[in-house]
């Protein structure tokens, strides 16, 4: 039996046009790029083609990052089978380095008003190569490289791969309005309203062929990082590994100093091993590690060994040096702030100061028990020195001599012990 044309055109608008869409996955990066936003961003993937998503938008807000990591970001990019936006917002934000790779692999960029894009030069993240001939040449192989992967993306996205070009070789950045005028983005979107309504209707290429969005019967579901990887991701912050490392230290000596604490060792033990989690995946420069370790090092030998100082000093400067070649290379994002490393060299030079001179007058002071803390106490004759006698100090009776004849009565002071416990007294003026 036929359906009249009147009822089947119904059902074409219900099966094609009317379909339900599928959810937006929406993902949010705000800070350096390294293994664990990458680790966030192909999970996402992942998981939205698992559901059928109608596509991924990534918010973005990045400095930049680890090359490694935006390398595995961009190839999961070029692979997904569902559509990929990047959004780079809110006002203000931006689209740095490692950035620039994510936004133009993406199969539709936009922007905020008052963001900017670029500054894609690679910089040297490792220390440094003894010969600058071999260091030039390494950061021309790297250069070349980026170069080529950029461009390829850029071509592969239909976006402007001369500018890309000059992003990397002359770290060439613009704003959203003169990215959309060089075909860099797609768009300029305010809030995400403007975004979903740009969206609508657009066909992206998939390696399954073309794909139409939906986006306006869409939901957007927020995939939010795992509760472990939200912590990972911040103890991959530069300062967050230096403060760790620096309590971990103030841990063991706490702990070395006053054997059987266990608080402090804990902690300290816990810290230093978080902090050299962090620094196997972030370019450390270790021969800032080993000058702060040789600093506590400094600032231990000073109590054993009293030098008048000299260790201390060399600790504090030890400190200070290793603490400034800790994190190598040009990035800003891949070093340790100054607004939280110079409190804390001082606090901790301050701290281990402190210590070390409560523990060297703890030395020095006189004794005040036994025998030897007799020696100036102030007593009185009980018999007769003549030049043996008999005084009273302390509330105890004791043998006593002097140098000249005292009476019974008189005031003494205790010069010295001598043996066989006689104490050598003369008279107290």
């Amino acid at each position: 039996m036929k359906l009249p044309l009147k009822f089947l055109f119904p059902i074409v608008l219900v099966l094609f046009g009317f379909a339900r869409a599928g959810d937006i996955y929406m993902l949010k990066i705000e800070g350096a790029i390294n293994p664990i936003s990458s680790e966030y961003i192909q999970d996402g993937i992942e998981k939205a083609e698992e559901e059928g998503a109608e596509c991924i938008l990534l918010i973005m807000d990045t400095p930049g990052g680890l090359m490694n990591s935006m390398r595995d970001i961009t190839k999961a990019f070029m692979n997904s089978g569902v559509p990929i936006v990047v959004y780079v917002h809110p006002r203000g934000s931006r689209a740095a380095s490692a950035g620039v790779f994510i936004t133009m692999a993406a199969h539709i960029a936009v922007m905020a008003p008052s963001t900017n894009i670029g500054a894609a030069h690679p910089v040297s993240m490792g220390q440094q190569e003894n010969d600058e001939e071999q260091q030039k040449a390494m950061m021309e192989k790297v250069e070349n490289d980026a170069v080529a992967q950029l461009r390829s993306i850029s071509e592969e996205r239909g976006r402007n791969a001369d500018w890309a070009e000059d992003a990397i070789r002359k770290s060439a950045s613009i704003g959203a309005q003169e990215a959309m005028e060089l075909n860099v983005i797609d768009t300029i979107a305010d809030n995400l309203g403007e975004l979903l309504d740009y969206l609508e209707g657009k066909i992206v290429m998939l390696e399954k062929g073309p794909d139409t969005l939906k986006t306006g019967q869409s939901e957007i579901i927020e995939y939010k990082m795992k509760p472990q990887h939200r912590v990972l991701y911040k103890l991959l912050d530069p300062t967050v590994a230096y403060l760790l490392m620096m309590l971990g230290m103030l841990g063991i000596f706490l702990e070395l100093s006053h054997p059987g604490s266990i608080l402090p060792g804990v902690v300290g033990g816990i810290s230093i091993l978080v902090a050299l989690y962090a620094f196997q995946i972030l370019p450390v420069n270790y021969v800032g590690v080993l000058l702060i370790v040789f600093g506590i090092i400094l600032f231990i030998l000073e109590i054993k060994i009293p030098s008048f100082g000299i260790l201390t000093i060399g600790g504090v400067i030890a400190l200070g040096f290793g603490s400034f070649l800790l994190t190598s290379g040009n990035a800003q994002f891949l070093k340790v702030s100054l607004k939280v490393m110079l409190p804390t060299v001082v606090g901790v030079s301050a701290f281990f100061t402190f210590i070390i001179a409560k523990g060297l007058a703890g030395q020095i002071q006189k004794v005040s028990t036994g025998k030897e803390g007799l020696i100036g106490e102030i007593g009185i004759v009980q018999k007769s020195l003549s030049p043996e006698g008999k005084i009273l100090i302390h509330g105890e009776i004791w043998n006593a001599r002097s140098s000249e004849r005292l009476k019974k009565g008189t005031m003494v002071k205790v010069i010295s012990i001598e043996p066989m416990l006689w104490l050598y007294v003369e008279k107290y003026r």
